[in-house]
């Protein structure tokens, strides 16, 4: 098994272009099902998920072909055609691997009136349940059935009539779902309490990019009126809010300073706000943002928190940098109950972190050191990254296939701007 290995300690600096967003990538796929016509995506990043859903795609009868952009670019263009939805089924071999497989439901059902799909898998950091995409999609008129560890939902007469429905609490991947079900339905959808995130705009401005009639985009209240037919459109993914802050993280950490090309300011105003207040530098590009070391790093209070707040994708990249600050930092964790498990192996380089609950406390100190470590999520493995890079000595960073999931090229983007970084064959 492949492995990362870093020598620590050399400052970041110069321009590192930030990629298509996976989120939004996972999430703008599946609407290929939606229309019997092409849908192009452009920046589509060049992810390990990406390729496995366009491998569940091909299964249910989409085509996918490549254009123009060479093996040595960042990012595809990537057209998708459903001219006929050949199977409605979502196997267990495929989805096990990624949670976003779930996003095929919604898009299945208002296309085809029916599908079966396999419960998710993905990162294990923590309980995350599909009964909100259940019940949203039952509000919407489907009804659904669980057997055998699948979900069997049908369209009672081979459409949606659409409903409304509040969310208990917020949830993107439940939002995502129910708004691709809620395009192709025979009336109006109101969906409350909806996820605001921008990979959800994302969705959204594409829908309609395709003929779907959605009001209160970017809101928590979307009011969806069905239409009969989608049609092709050429979309361009937005860029990978989560890399962008991931490699500000690093770029704080080293002392360094990087300009992030394409990264919108916008987007990622709370992880601009935290970086402020820790004490770097963040300004913003014609073309992207700057962020550059500016002292010592200060120490932060942050509790995360669904979009507009805190995102809990940055958690773990802001706990390795936290992990050199000048006092005593405290991480909330309030999305998921399992998301510290990079705390043992930030302690094997030297971080000095109590947990205790869904609260982690950091108290900062003078230097990290080089160690064989093993990343347990995509977040964080970032994290580690992140600590390899300003540590002293070598780290070897095992089980990446965790960043192969959501970073595109990582290790040619560092080498670009000064890391000392590597991949390796495992053991």
């Amino acid at each position: 098994m492949d492995r990362i290995i870093i020598t620590g300690g050399r400052r970041l600096e110069g321009r590192l272009p930030i990629s298509g967003a996976k989120n939004a990538a996972l999430t703008l796929l599946p609407c290929a099902l939606l229309t019997d016509e092409p849908l192009t995506l452009r920046n589509l990043p060049r992810l390990a998920d990406v390729d496995a859903f366009g491998h569940l795609l091909n299964q249910m009868g989409v085509s996918t072909t490549i254009e123009g952009a060479s093996p040595a670019d960042f990012g595809r263009v990537m057209t998708l055609r459903a001219n006929r939805v050949t199977s409605t089924v979502a196997p267990y071999d495929i989805v096990r691997k990624m949670r976003a497989s779930i996003l095929v439901l919604g898009p299945l059902v208002a296309r085809a009136g029916e599908a079966t799909v396999s419960l998710p898998g993905g990162c294990a950091i923590g309980n995350r349940p599909i009964d909100l995409h259940l019940k949203a999609l039952e509000a919407l008129g489907a009804e659904i059935e669980l057997a055998a560890g699948y979900v069997k939902a049908v369209a009672p007469g081979g459409r949606l009539p659409g409903g409304d429905f509040t969310f208990p609490v917020v949830s993107v991947g439940a939002t995502e779902n129910a708004v691709m079900a809620a395009v192709l339905a025979s009336g109006r959808s109101v969906l409350d309490n909806a996820a605001r995130e921008p990979e959800i705009v994302d969705l959204c401005r594409c829908l309609v990019a395709m003929g779907a009639r959605i009001g209160g985009i970017g809101d928590s209240r979307l009011v969806i009126d069905g239409v009969k037919k989608l049609y092709g459109a050429t979309y361009k993914v937005m860029a990978d809010r989560i890399e962008a802050g991931s490699y500000a993280c690093a770029a704080a950490m080293t002392g360094g300073a990087l300009d992030l090309i394409g990264a919108c300011a916008d987007e990622m105003r709370a992880t601009i706000a935290a970086l402020v207040e820790a004490g770097i530098h963040v300004e913003e590009l014609p073309d992207g943002l700057r962020v550059a070391a500016n002292g010592p790093i200060r120490p932060l209070t942050l509790s995360t928190a669904p979009y507009p707040g805190f995102a809990t994708d940055m958690q773990a990249q802001f706990m390795a940098l936290l992990a050199l600050a000048e006092g005593s930092s405290v991480l909330t964790e309030t999305i998921f109950e399992n998301r510290y498990m990079h705390v043992p192996e930030l302690a094997r380089m030297g971080a000095d972190i109590r947990v205790s609950g869904r609260t982690a406390v950091v108290a900062g100190v003078d230097r990290l050191h080089g160690a064989q470590v093993m990343a347990t999520d995509l977040r964080a493995s970032m994290s580690l990254i992140i600590a390899g890079l300003a540590a002293e000595g070598e780290t070897h960073v095992a089980r990446i296939y965790h960043l192969d999931r959501g970073y595109e090229r990582l290790e040619e983007k560092l080498q670009a701007v000064g890391a000392a970084i590597e991949r390796a064959g495992g053991d």
